[in-house]
């Protein structure tokens, strides 16, 4: 399983999910461009001690991440019909966050293998 973030905008939160993957064992996927630069202190803040321990993979578009990406595409959204705690997750699951600002526009929606409801 993989976490992806597309186009984060606040460091904070991409700095706390960087945390989580290292912490859960889970890779990390940053689609940019981000909202930050990479190394905003901001984002290590966050990020703690973990970032050091954290698998990141990062690509400079949407279409390089969709090129190199395997497994199933899982679209964590407020626009989803299925609920996630209902939702049988696989192994090899890439799970995508959007911005906070605007989420992910109508062509990724498009290429989600699933779309899942966060409230």
């Amino acid at each position: 399983m993989r976490l992806a973030l597309f186009e984060p905008d606040i460091p904070q939160n991409a700095g706390a999910l960087l945390r989580l993957g290292a912490c859960l064992g889970v890779p990390v996927d940053i689609i940019e461009p981000c909202g930050f630069l990479f190394d905003d202190r901001r984002l290590r803040r966050a990020g703690m001690d973990y970032l050091d321990q954290a698998e990141i993979a990062r690509h400079r578009s949407w279409r390089d991440f969709a090129e190199a990406r395997t497994g199933r595409l899982v679209l964590l959204t407020t626009a989803g019909t299925v609920p996630y705690c209902g939702f049988a997750f696989a192994p090899d699951d890439i799970l995508l966050v959007g911005r906070e600002s605007a989420g992910v526009p109508q062509a990724v929606h498009d290429t989600a293998g699933a779309r899942l409801r966060v409230p």
